[in-house]
């Protein structure tokens, strides 16, 4: 086979796909609309579109049974332009639910733990748990003011609270309040030691008290000792002084 060949069996075959494609989005769509996306779909959009989908499985199988690539992809193109907006408004419904439910529990733990009495919150400002509550105020405000809207609509028309708006303001107030309700409680300052002395001071240090101790256990108190020092010599002790000048001055004249 030559390279020709191979190529227009290759585009053949990607022909034969597109078509199985638009045939099965054909039938699914048809289908869809009396089942899952009935209430989805205006009365007048509904006719319309089931028109056009028996329009096109009509081609399929008599005019578009041997059409090229291009033509193939124009017709998916065009039905999915008409049923895209029905599918988003049926996965938008779906999807609504869960991501409000999401948003009314944060908004409800964050605020809960804002006003707690919980002493494991003790160490947090009071000004920064209000900046909590009013936050989720906000928030509460936003989705029953969304919500409302939502409700007045039918389920054909394009909705105006969208899953991911949803998502979007519950991780704002995630990315608020958490840092603030999980802030760590401080670690309590440890107790100052004494500097260590040096061994010559520490024993300067305790003479003082060493003396005044000695002071405090000795027998006799010191001016008692200090008065005997004082005490006026005898009348022997001063006899004996002047013999022994008498005796140093007579051995002085000897020697002379």
């Amino acid at each position: 086979m030559s390279a020709e060949d191979l190529q227009k069996a290759v585009e053949k075959e990607f022909e034969m796909a597109l078509q199985d494609r638009v045939m099965e989005e054909t039938k699914e769509k048809k289908n869809a609309l009396y089942d899952k996306y009935q209430e989805f779909v205006m009365p007048s959009e509904k006719d319309e579109l089931i028109t056009k989908l028996q329009e096109v499985e009509d081609w399929l199988y008599e005019e578009g049974e041997d059409e090229t690539k291009g033509v193939y992809v124009a017709k998916l193109e065009e039905l999915q332009k008409q049923g895209n907006p029905i599918e988003m408004r049926y996965k938008e419904w779906t999807e609504r639910g869960p991501a409000i439910n999401q948003l009314a529990y944060c908004i409800h733990s964050f605020r809960e733990a804002a006003l707690s009495k919980d002493p494991k919150f003790d160490h947090i400002d009071v000004a920064e748990k209000q900046k909590v509550v009013s936050e989720c105020s906000e928030s509460e405000a936003w989705l029953r003011e969304k919500q409302q809207q939502q409700d007045a609509l039918p389920k054909y028309a394009n909705p105006v609270l969208l899953s991911a708006d949803i998502k979007r303001k519950a991780e704002a107030l995630d990315r608020f309040c958490k840092p603030i309700m999980t802030r760590p409680r401080p670690v309590p300052a440890k107790p100052q030691t004494p500097p260590t002395a040096a061994p010559g001071e520490q024993s300067q240090a305790h003479e003082p008290q060493n003396q005044e101790r000695m002071h405090q256990e000795s027998p006799w108190p010191m001016r008692t000792v200090m008065h005997r020092l004082r005490r006026p010599q005898s009348q022997w002790t001063r006899t004996n002084q002047r013999l022994y000048l008498q005796h140093k001055n007579i051995g002085t004249m000897l020697l002379i």
